[in-house]
């Protein structure tokens, strides 16, 4: 397997998975929207050769594709996978101890490696300012770190084995940073790097932190891993990457001996400022918010380094990619760590976090004289209290019931559901809770609610397939088109604030009542932009789930609420762009436009269609 970056980048080419752009290309908004293109289109990784402004090459799209990533991985994968299955199963171990040699043999082969020597990263030390800054989205505060991997160790255990390698966006420039002095960090305080830092502060000691860049794609991919209780980050780089984590120590930061580059510096307690905007995977900027600051002690290049980076926006991107890696090398872990559940998808499509699907185990229900979730709550309850799954607002859940479901077949199992969920029953509401950092829609940062619409049972109803008469020539809500069965989307006059909104949803409620609840149409989603959210399945579930917080912006015909519990005959979800939420991702025209050169005839990027 590859030692390094270059060796990956040249395997790729070998084989048909890179291009070489030789034109000089812009670090600002051009290469992020080249990427963005090429993505698209499926096509290769990129070799940036010419970077305006700084003297290293840069590499972007490494897993844009499963098939290539899995082509970078391939003499490991089915190593790393036994490894993890033992992890998730260890009685597995007991019972075949003969068949689980090898895993053994590749997690005692992997254990990280230090030497006295820092190996090549060391042998240029530069600036920040040396790098090459890329910014992606017009509104970005500045440039931005987009594959780091950020390592830290516990101030309580030093050492590596009780280190967290994450992948935190940083940020080089812009704001109110001193450029070539320091950077921000963007994570969450319940990561691996914000409880080393809790330490930290609590023994009042600056935390030293080394942020990686570069190096073998397998450190990369082992920095966004969620592995199991007790596997490193860096044992499982070393199992991905076929051999270990070589590491050293200097002015006792951690270096990476195989990075490209290596940025070291220290977090000082209460030392935040502003970070951000950010363009991010839900589509939307992520705002200007404190964070902490990293003061830089050195930054160091290896020779002939290359700078990797991705591009986030609106899924599907290359972090779909990541996504589909870990959920192919984790398998099963959910069902250990969720019992009862047989299968959870975060949607891609709805920038993952704000929506979940799932299929559990109704085993209440010989006791029941109707069929009803009864289960599958303890098992929604589970899994909106279990890692990233937390972050969800949206979880729809059901059980198989003499039908195979998939949730990967998103239509056919909400579909499903409609049919069955009984809304003045199996509707639960999460109110003043968490939900991601990233999404808006919510009544602060971290702040919004959840629900679930958990269903189960016989057959309730029919679903429409076109727009019931019912629901036409509402005045004010007049273009209305089905976005799935079951659900119309309607276009809504525009949203001023909550107080004259919930006048025009008791008035739209009343209209809705007075011709007689559409059976048939369980849901309604009121949009700024109907036709947009009826085009595809991806258009719905983006603007319905990213642009929604539950506890604001669900409505109901016919609602009551009976001993604190809510229901309606059905359900109004308004989805339209609120003040508070963050704008939506827009490239910049006249990039798009002057980037055609490389598409163009002769143009290093001629063969790809875009």
């Amino acid at each position: 397997m590859y030692r390094n970056l270059e060796e990956c980048v040249i395997d790729l080419e070998r084989n048909g998975h890179l291009v070489r752009v030789r034109e000089e290309v812009d670090p600002y908004l051009e290469m992020a929207a080249i990427h963005l293109k090429v993505f698209e289109a499926g096509g290769p990784a990129l070799l940036f050769e010419r970077v305006r402004g700084s003297k290293y090459r840069a590499v972007s799209n490494l897993f844009g594709t499963v098939d290539r990533s899995k082509f970078i991985f391939r003499k490991t994968w089915d190593a790393v996978q036994n490894v993890i299955a033992l992890r998730n199963n260890p009685m597995a171990a007991l019972k075949h101890p003969f068949n689980n040699i090898g895993a053994g043999f590749s997690a005692l082969k992997a254990l990280p490696k230090k030497s006295s020597a820092s190996g090549p990263v060391t042998q240029h030390e530069i600036q920040i300012s040396d790098l090459p800054l890329i910014q992606h989205w017009p509104m970005d505060g500045g440039a931005f770190v987009t594959l780091p991997q950020v390592y830290s160790e516990d101030p309580e255990k030093p050492g590596i084995m009780n280190s967290n390698l994450g992948m935190y966006r940083v940020q080089l420039s812009g704001n109110d940073y001193e450029l070539n002095q320091e950077v921000g960090l963007h994570y969450q305080i319940h990561r691996g790097i914000g409880v080393h830092q809790a330490k930290a502060v609590k023994q009042g000691d600056p935390l030293k932190v080394s942020i990686f860049v570069g190096g073998p794609p397998a450190h990369t991919l082992s920095a966004v891993m969620p592995l199991p209780e007790g596997l490193s980050e860096v044992l499982f780089a070393g199992m991905l990457a076929g051999h270990r984590f070589r590491y050293s120590y200097i002015d006792g930061y951690c270096i990476s001996r195989d990075a490209d580059f290596v940025i070291t510096g220290e977090i000082h307690p209460g030392d935040t400022k502003p970070e951000g905007p950010f363009g991010d995977h839900l589509g939307y900027y992520s705002l200007t918010h404190e964070f902490p600051v990293m003061k830089i002690h050195k930054v160091y290049a290896k020779p002939n380094a290359i700078w990797p980076f991705t591009v986030v926006g609106r899924p599907p991107q290359e972090d779909t990619a990541f996504g589909e890696l870990i959920h192919e090398l984790t398998g099963d872990a959910v069902k250990q760590e969720v019992p009862g559940v047989k299968e959870v998808h975060a949607v891609d499509a709805a920038g993952v976090h704000p929506l979940l699907l799932a299929i559990g185990s109704e085993r209440y229900t010989p006791y029941q004289k109707v069929k009803q979730p009864a289960e599958l709550l303890t098992i929604a309850n589970r899994i909106l209290g279990t890692g990233q799954l937390s972050l969800a607002k949206y979880l729809f859940i059901t059980a198989e019931d003499g039908q195979a479901l998939s949730t990967h077949r998103e239509i056919e199992f909400f579909s499903y559901m409609l049919e069955r969920i009984d809304l003045r029953r199996d509707l639960h509401f999460y109110t003043n809770t968490t939900i991601d950092t990233l999404d808006y829609s919510g009544t602060g940062l971290n702040s919004g609610s959840k629900v679930v619409f958990a269903a189960y049972g016989d057959k309730k109803r029919d679903l429409c397939t076109e727009v019931p008469e019912a629901l036409k020539g509402i005045r004010g809500y007049e273009a209305v088109h089905l976005a799935l069965p079951g659900v119309v989307a309607m276009k809504a006059p525009a949203f001023t604030d909550y107080a004259q909104v919930q006048k025009e949803m008791e008035e739209l409620c009343g209209v809705l009542q007075a011709k007689g609840t559409v059976q048939s149409c369980p849901i309604i989603v009121l949009c700024d932009d109907s036709e947009f959210v009826s085009a595809s399945l991806s258009n719905f579930v983006w603007v319905t789930f990213t642009r929604s917080n539950p506890s604001h912006d669900m409505y109901g015909v016919n609602s009551v609420t009976e001993h604190k519990h809510w229901g309606c005959d059905q359900v109004i979800i308004d989805a339209r762009t609120k003040p508070h939420q963050a704008p939506p991702l827009i490239p910049d025209p006249t990039v798009e436009k002057n980037m055609e050169r490389l598409f163009a005839k002769g143009g290093s990027l001629s063969g790809i269609q875009i």
